[in-house]
């Protein structure tokens, strides 16, 4: 559990930081960050620092397919943690991983 929180923890970080550096680049008309690597970092664990950035920042805010994408990102990753919460997953990676 507290590995899950640390995870969720930092990927938020990565993602407000990403959101902030993408804005500010955005306002100076300079390179960005690319819209795959936010939409990765929030799939990993990072959608709740993605969707306060988002919203602080009012950074694509606009662009409703991002927006989409972002909450598809967030169900998709909360989806794999209830799955991986089930003994089931967790018997299957043991044995995947040889560990048993």
């Amino acid at each position: 559990m507290t590995l899950l929180i640390g995870t969720y923890l930092l990927a938020s970080l990565a993602a407000v930081l990403l959101y902030g550096i993408d804005k500010a680049a955005a306002r100076r008309g300079d390179w960005r960050i690319r819209e795959s690597t936010l939409h990765f970092v929030a799939v990993v664990g990072g959608w709740p620092g993605a969707i306060l950035a988002r919203r602080g920042f009012r950074h694509k805010t606009r662009k409703q397919p991002f927006g989409r994408i972002l909450w598809g990102c967030a169900a998709l990753n909360l989806g794999l943690v209830a799955w991986l919460a089930t003994a089931d997953a967790a018997g299957g990676l043991r044995r995947l991983a040889g560990v048993e």
